[in-house]
């Protein structure tokens, strides 16, 4: 099972990674990071897309609160999110962890030679097989 930094390698092997990142929602912090930042700086796109993943962690529009009675959720926690811009995707997927479950994958792809789809299921994956140490 791949830490932290294999992890990220691997998901820069993907068709049009330019930039990987695992971050704590809850801080705002960069756990490990690989490839180019969409702004120059990994610290500042941490804490930018920690504020957008904690959004949709919390609002309940989103991961709706448990069923009166039946402790389950209305509908599934949020597993990913998707941001489209001119130039690229940045998909945000959620680690579920042993502790908290604060820390999310960021990759940011290029537009032209990304390939969605295959990224989103990849991620999945590399989030089900990472291993926080």
């Amino acid at each position: 099972m791949p830490g932290i930094d294999e992890c990220l390698l691997e998901a820069m092997t993907l068709p049009g990674a330019r930039g990987a990142a695992l971050i704590d929602w809850s801080s705002g912090l960069a756990l490990g990071t690989v490839g180019e930042s969409p702004t120059g700086d990994h610290e500042t796109t941490a804490a930018e897309t920690a504020e957008l993943a904690r959004a949709a962690a919390e609002y309940e529009s989103f991961a709706p609160a448990p069923e009166a009675g039946t402790g389950n959720s209305a509908g599934p926690p949020v597993e990913d999110l998707i941001v489209t811009t001119r130039t690229g995707y940045h998909i945000l997927r959620f680690v579920e962890t042993s502790f908290d479950s604060s820390v999310f994958l960021h990759l940011w792809l290029d537009r032209a030679d990304g390939n969605l789809a295959l990224a989103r299921h990849r991620l999945r994956s590399l989030a089900e097989g990472l291993v926080l140490r």
